[in-house]
């Protein structure tokens, strides 16, 4: 049986080469980077960008304790991200590197799939080299260093979660065989960016898109308006998502160890071809064979969102 990963570790040394017919984003490569897509050093960041980074993480640290899982509070102490302004690469490298074999490396933007998949595949993780600044403040839609680092590397502190992302980069090249891009794409949203998870009776946030930014950690825990489903990977990987706007529905695992299983032993040539080019299921939908935590009112939704001003109740 193929599972999620198949290939040897020496097909990953090589970027992957998507076929012609396989879709990406066509994205313009800035003729400065190579075409692994990494910045020749990290951008120099001056006191008011240094502060943009120490405003959001104060804000941030008044809004996740209690929301934010444990295993992410574990790699932000563990890590030292709040010792003021932003990371140091090389540093925040070697002590990631000793727990977990991770690095960080720095991007000047969005990077293609395969690009991307190659660096997790490679456990190097690659991250915004620049910060956002006051205007947008509160939301970014290209995610910054301050998403990508507060938001994602402490939870590659984590040992389980940390094989995961890089079982998630390797299943990239099986994804693009098949031209099943946005399903994969669509895992890596409902877990790595926008997943929660059970702890102590509670559901905790662990995805980065909630845990860096706070209206999202609020309203991905306390609201009425979305749906909280039990994650199905099947389910998931058939299921459209927003990119622009708090989360209709949110899937919740039992534990990393239950996330990495659910993927890694799955048959992924056998879903990818049972799997359509498109998504069967609208983000808001609740489908019968749903193990439903919470079946959400999606007023805020029905209201029309951020675009209408809708309260995100």
């Amino acid at each position: 049986m193929e599972t999620l990963t198949t290939p040897t570790d020496s097909v990953f040394s090589r970027l992957p080469d998507p076929s012609s017919g396989v879709f990406t984003a066509p994205l313009q490569r800035p003729g400065h980077v190579g075409e692994d897509w990494v910045e020749p050093r990290q951008h120099v960041y001056g006191a008011d960008e240094n502060a943009v980074w120490d405003d959001l993480f104060a804000r941030q640290m008044e809004v996740l304790p209690g929301r934010a899982a444990s295993t992410f509070l574990a790699g932000l102490g563990k890590l030292d991200l709040g010792r003021g302004g932003v990371p140091e690469f090389a540093r925040l490298s070697a002590d990631l590197g000793a727990l977990t074999g991770w690095s960080v490396v720095p991007v000047p933007m969005l990077i293609p799939d395969h690009v991307f998949f190659w660096h997790l595949a490679n456990r190097r993780f690659p991250a915004g080299n620049f910060i956002r600044g006051r205007a947008s403040f509160d939301y970014i839609e290209e995610p910054d260093v301050f998403h990508d680092v507060f938001g994602h590397v402490p939870m590659l502190a984590d040992p389980i979660f940390a094989d995961y992302m890089q079982a998630y980069g390797r299943a990239g090249w099986k994804a693009m065989r098949h031209n099943r891009l946005k399903a994969l794409g669509a895992l890596y949203w409902y877990t790595v960016e926008f997943g929660l998870v059970e702890e102590g009776g509670a559901l905790r946030a662990y995805g980065a898109g909630i845990l860096s930014g706070p209206g999202e950690a609020v309203f991905a825990l306390e609201a009425a308006s979305p749906n909280r489903i039990r994650l199905n990977v099947d389910r998931v990987m058939r299921t459209d998502y927003v990119i622009d706007d708090l989360q209709p529905t949110y899937f919740v695992i039992e534990s990393f160890a239950d996330l990495y299983h659910q993927t890694v032993e799955r048959d992924f040539d056998r879903l990818y071809r049972g799997l359509g080019p498109g998504f069967t299921y609208a983000n808001t939908a609740v489908i019968d064979i749903d193990d439903v935590l919470h079946r959400g009112t999606l007023e805020y939704h029905l209201r029309g969102g951020r675009r209408s001003g809708a309260k995100p109740v």
